[in-house]
């Protein structure tokens, strides 16, 4: 069986060379820990997964990293206009899976960067081949803590936008400190996001969709879109997911939630 760090080469490709004892997976793609030791020791919203790099993700990550790919080493803010050549407004994505998702709407709106931050290897490399095969200049992808992106990397009122589509969901009790939306994260978000910029979580999990529309209404910097104060429909412009297709034939039930941020009159912009 091929291992993840010596995928099988496409028919008719020169072998790969055996990766040194002790080397980085991929020499010219994403870091092991981009940020190290850097940052405070803090309980994680993500848990990383090992699973197979086939030979299409790991071509992606060697050639396409050192130009689309972004390591979160918490070193420096980043300047987004120079991160993709264009001043057009940026949505950070967190937790992107496999990207299909994150490539369909990068295609449907190519006037909008997507900067999405996952720590799947394979996902990252699969991500990286789609905007490649697609032609998608509005796509980077970031590896490591997003909150240390946050922090740390980027400028104040910044973002356009924020997406968080299925987050892990952490279901058992003990674990609920785990979840990612919370209070503080959201104080942190609100702070790298323009006023009016939409939030946009989804979940499949509804003690956790439960738990995200009581944060994100009790948070003074965000009002929820919905007159009613409660869910959205999906909007058109979210792809259904193979993940999400298969929980609905289970009989998940997938609540959106489309939250804004709201510049209050007493306050001046962030960054202003």
């Amino acid at each position: 069986m091929n291992s993840p760090e010596a995928p099988r080469s496409a028919p008719g490709a020169p072998p790969r060379p055996a990766r040194p004892k002790g080397g980085p997976r991929f020499p010219d793609g994403p870091r092991a820990d981009p940020a190290g030791s850097h940052f405070e020791r803090r309980i994680r919203s993500f848990q990383p997964r090992r699973s197979r790099v086939t030979a299409g993700q790991a071509d992606a990550l060697q050639r396409l990293w050192p130009t689309w790919g972004l390591d979160i080493d918490g070193h420096g803010v980043i300047d987004l206009a120079e991160l993709f050549g264009n001043d057009n407004p940026v949505v950070l994505e967190i937790g992107f899976g496999m990207g299909e998702a994150t490539a369909q709407m990068a295609a449907a709106d190519p006037a909008t960067n997507v900067l999405a931050v996952d720590v799947h290897t394979p996902g990252q490399g699969n991500l990286l081949n789609l905007a490649d095969h697609k032609g998608l200049s509005n796509v980077r992808v970031a590896n490591g803590d997003a909150i240390i992106l946050l922090r740390e990397m980027l400028a104040p009122a910044s973002l356009a936008g924020l997406r968080v589509y299925f987050p892990d969901p952490w279901p058992k009790k003990r674990h609920h400190k785990r979840r990612l939306i919370q209070p503080e994260f959201l104080t942190l978000a609100a702070s790298r996001l323009k006023p009016g910029a939409i939030v946009h979580c989804a979940t499949d999990w509804e003690p956790y969709a439960e738990q995200m529309l009581e944060v994100l209404t009790a948070h003074p910097e965000f009002e929820n879109t919905r007159p009613d104060g409660g869910f959205a429909p999906r909007p058109a412009f979210r792809p259904l997911t193979r993940f999400e297709g298969q929980g609905l034939e289970k009989g998940h039930v997938v609540n959106d939630l489309l939250f804004r941020r709201v510049q209050h009159e007493d306050r001046p912009t962030a960054g202003a």
